[in-house]
C-alpha cells in the first residue's frame, strides 16, 4: 500500500463538476493499493498518518500530529502510485490491485482512519474521473509505502 500525504490548507475533489469531498486544513491522502495488501498494511498506514508530526506547534516547529490537532482528511484512490516505468515510455499498472480487491481495502482504510482519528473522512469516488484541487501547505508532501517501512 502506498500513500502520498500532503499537508493542505484546503483540498477538494470533483466528479462530473460536482464537489464530492472537501476539507480545510488537514491531510490529503492519495492511496494506491496492491493485490498483496492486508489489514496489517491498513493498520500501519493509519497509525503512521495520524501520528506523523507534520503540523506546526506554537513555536512554528513541525511537532504536532493531525490527531493532536484534530485535522481533517481527504482520501482519494490513486492506482497510478503503483506505475512501473522501467520499460518504454508508457507506464504499466500491473502492480495496482484490481477493483474487486482494491475497493474493499480502500473502504476499510477509510473506515479505520475515521475510527483512529475520530473524524469523518472525506473521499473521492473509486474509479471515477476525478478533478483534485489542493493548496499544499509548506509544501509538505510525504511518500509512505507499507512494503518499505524501514
Amino acid at each position: 500500500m502506498r500513500a502520498v500525504i500532503q499537508r493542505v490548507s484546503q483540498a477538494s475533489v470533483k466528479v462530473d463538476g460536482e464537489i464530492i469531498g472537501q476539507i480545510d486544513c488537514g491531510l490529503m491522502i492519495l492511496l494506491g493499493i496492491e493485490p498483496e495488501d492486508t489489514q496489517e498494511d491498513i493498520d500501519w498506514l493509519c497509525r503512521k498518518i495520524t501520528n506523523m508530526r507534520i503540523f506546526d506547534d506554537e513555536n512554528g516547529v513541525m511537532n504536532k500530529s493531525a490527531l493532536e490537532m484534530a485535522k481533517d482528511y481527504l482520501v482519494i484512490s490513486q492506482f497510478t502510485l503503483h506505475a512501473s516505468t522501467k520499460k518504454g515510455n508508457r507506464p504499466s499498472y500491473i502492480r495496482a490491485a484490481k477493483p474487486d480487491i482494491a475497493i474493499p481495502l480502500y473502504e476499510r482504510f477509510v473506515k479505520d482512519l475515521s475510527a483512529i482519528s475520530g473524524r469523518i473522512i472525506q473521499t473521492g469516488r473509486f474509479g471515477a474521473d476525478m478533478k483534485v484541487s489542493l493548496l499544499n501547505d509548506g509544501p509538505v508532501t510525504i511518500l509512505l509505502d507499507t512494503k518499505n517501512k524501514e
